[in-house]
């Protein structure tokens, strides 16, 4: 087969990674990709949101497959687009995405359906949005409705904290479009944890679970990012757990989708919020997490490809996919200043070092090539990843790799998998 993948980051390159391995593939192309995905895909110069682009793309070069990444093409009808033209695809329809391109939909969706989440409300004028925070107090959850890159939530600890976000996205235009319109909701206290499940519209087969790393610091302190590392498995989602993430929350989302005609095919990623009174969703994205789908690719003993045609093809009844009993660590290496501003082009060395250590790959998330060498080009840069027996040893080989690694101009969280190690 001839197989392209839609995206350009560490999720897109654990996705490479995995897909290069199969003996379907014939020809293997990425856009826009980046310099790691260089070496295990061709990698074609057309941005991920230039929707026709791609389709015309897929069309010329006789694509057989296609795997979307990132959220942006899906709500932008990437999908929709490709199966018009014949071209099979991988991920859901524009209409199906809003789980993940709308937060007011995905909750309303839950309201309407029973299953548990934070109680909240929608918002498009400031005095309403004012008046319900001062109503419920802090602290409170300010979510832009829209995407915006896994960086349109405030965790407000005050009411003055809630408000200036309100603001912010309302009359600040801080995220653009994303915060039109507000999602408030209740602070809900607990572990979290990312539930990944392949979907085909009807049938919903979980896979690995993983948990991430979404603040900046170590002690999940600092501002919310797209995530400074993750690890797999997630010890707090066992079996008991997984059965009643699917009951209550994954089966009947996935009834109401194929009931409002809009059936979802691809992966469904629920963020929770795991409590004492069980489980209760965050947030759905439409996609493989990132940085979780570097955790989860190395753990993966099947061949991915067929997996994800059988969900774009509605026979995921009739699959399964096996899965090793080790365990991985994801160390993010970010440009300084993110999830501010950052620059770019400094020069990244020590990345064949980094990848000798037993068990490590070193995914690609912001690079791009300078003749020989490998430059920064985003503000996640690098997924540093173990896999191991358990996972303090995962952790260990993670950060010797991390170490190796010369590139001033970036960081990482020194803490990742703490939660794990403290259970155990």
């Amino acid at each position: 087969m001839r197989i392209l993948i839609v995206g350009g980051g560490g999720r897109e390159h654990a996705l490479a990674w995995t897909i290069s391995a199969s003996p379907l593939v014939d020809a293997l192309f990425c856009a826009p990709g980046n310099a790691g995905i260089a070496r295990e895909a061709t990698c074609v110069p057309i941005a991920a949101d230039d929707v026709e682009g791609l389709v015309r793309f897929a069309r010329d070069q006789r694509i057989d497959f296609v795997v979307v990444g990132p959220e942006g093409p899906l709500c932008l009808g990437l999908v929709d687009r490709l199966e018009a033209e014949g071209i099979k695809a991988f991920g859901p329809t524009a209409a199906a995405a809003r789980l993940e391109g709308s937060k007011g939909f995905m909750k309303d969706l839950c309201a309407a359906n029973n299953i548990p989440t934070a109680a909240y409300g929608r918002f498009g004028k400031i005095d309403e949005a004012l008046a319900f925070i001062r109503r419920h107090g802090a602290p409170i959850v300010v979510k832009a409705d829209g995407l915006a890159a896994g960086k349109g939530v405030v965790i407000a600890t005050t009411i003055d904290e809630a408000e200036r976000a309100v603001r912010d996205m309302l009359q600040g235009n801080s995220f653009g479009a994303a915060g039109a319109e507000v999602v408030i909701e209740e602070f809900l206290d607990g572990e979290e944890a990312s539930f990944f499940v392949l979907v085909d519209g009807e049938t919903a087969l979980p896979l690995a679970t993983a948990q991430d790393h979404k603040r900046v610091g170590d002690g999940d302190t600092g501002p919310n990012t797209g995530g400074m590392g993750a690890y797999s498995p997630a010890p707090i989602v066992d079996q008991k757990m997984i059965d009643m993430v699917m009951a209550r929350i994954v089966h009947p989302t996935v009834q109401a989708m194929k009931s409002a005609g809009t059936p979802y095919k691809g992966v469904l990623y629920a963020g929770l919020m795991i409590g004492k009174d069980g489980p209760k969703l965050l947030e759905y994205n439409a996609r493989f997490g990132d940085p979780e789908c570097q955790a989860l690719m190395p753990r993966l003993m099947s061949d991915l490809l067929p997996a994800l045609i059988a969900a774009r093809d509605g026979v995921l009844g009739h699959f399964d996919l096996r899965w090793h009993d080790a365990a991985t660590v994801c160390v993010v290496m970010a440009a300084k200043g993110y999830p501010g501003a950052y620059a770019r082009g400094s020069e990244i060395k020590g990345l064949d070092a980094a990848g000798q250590v037993e068990g490590v790959t070193v995914f690609h998330a912001g690079t791009r090539t300078d003749g020989a060498r490998i430059l920064s080009d985003g503000g996640r840069v690098l997924g540093v990843t173990a896999l191991a027996p358990d996972v303090a040893t995962a952790r260990e080989r993670a950060y010797r790799a991390v170490d190796l690694i010369d590139w001033p101009e970036g960081f990482c969280r020194r803490d990742i998998g703490w939660r794990a190690l403290t259970r155990h």
